[in-house]
């Protein structure tokens, strides 16, 4: 599944996804630029990447539904936050979840979904030999729905979805390692054994991969930049999913 795809798309918007203010935010965020908690004012935004407010909520909204802002009432959108005990439960979730959906992928999976898990793995090796870490962390929530989809089991893909938008922002906040951010031999082993057929296989490696992403965080707090928006955003590209 390449960046863009359309699991990558909420209600029928790409093109907000494409955006230039829904890019330099969703870099900055996943990239560590932006503290979690860190408010973001429409006119601000609006004035840094010179677009109408209309432009930035719609960004926001899409940020939102990536789980990555969080929008209160009467009071605005803020860089979602989430708390040591959240990234523990959505972890645990995912492992009781995803082995038995990479199971199921691997007993339905065509030539096409193995040629498009590799074509993914492709594009999350660019990203991170390139540095482009938000990138690289976004295509690693989306293999993993990709595999759900594969395995047909509509419920299970929404969980799996959901689950990997909360994951992705508590990877890009907590990781030690930089390979947490999207660690390629477990991917490359995943498809092997879903093109192989093996079940088994499949689930015991996407148990162990999730218990090497989870062991791969460092869940103690972190010091906040007090840099302004405006210096962070001007400071990073916005194109090209970087």
């Amino acid at each position: 599944m390449l960046a863009g795809d359309e699991i990558d798309e909420p209600e029928g918007r790409p093109a907000v996804r494409r955006s230039g203010v829904y890019l330099g935010l969703r870099n900055a965020i996943l990239g560590h630029g932006i503290d979690p908690g860190t408010k973001l004012p429409e006119d601000e935004l609006g004035a840094i990447y010179s677009v109408s407010r209309t432009v930035v909520r719609a960004a926001l909204q899409a940020l939102a539904h990536d789980r990555l802002v969080r929008l209160e009432p009467n009071r605005g959108a803020f860089v979602a936050k989430p708390t040591r005990m959240e990234a523990r439960e959505v972890f645990e979730a995912r492992a009781l979840v995803e082995p038995k959906v990479a199971a199921l992928a691997a007993g339905s999976a065509t030539h096409a979904d193995v040629e498009r898990l590799h074509r993914h793995l492709d594009d999350e090796h660019k990203a991170v030999h390139a540095g482009r870490d938000g990138e690289a962390v976004m295509l690693s929530a989306q293999f993993h729905v990709a595999i759900a989809e594969i395995a047909g089991q509509s419920i299970f893909t929404e969980m799996v979805r959901d689950l990997c938008s909360r994951s992705s922002l508590i990877i890009s906040l907590y990781w030690r390692r930089r390979d947490t951010i999207c660690e390629s031999h477990a991917h490359h082993a995943l498809v092997e054994a879903i093109a192989k057929r093996s079940a088994l296989d499949a689930s015991e490696l996407m148990t162990s991969h999730l218990v090497d992403l989870l062991s791969g965080l460092d869940l103690s707090e972190r010091e906040t930049s007090g840099r302004k928006l405006s210096d962070i955003l001007a400071a990073r590209p916005s194109a090209g999913g970087s």
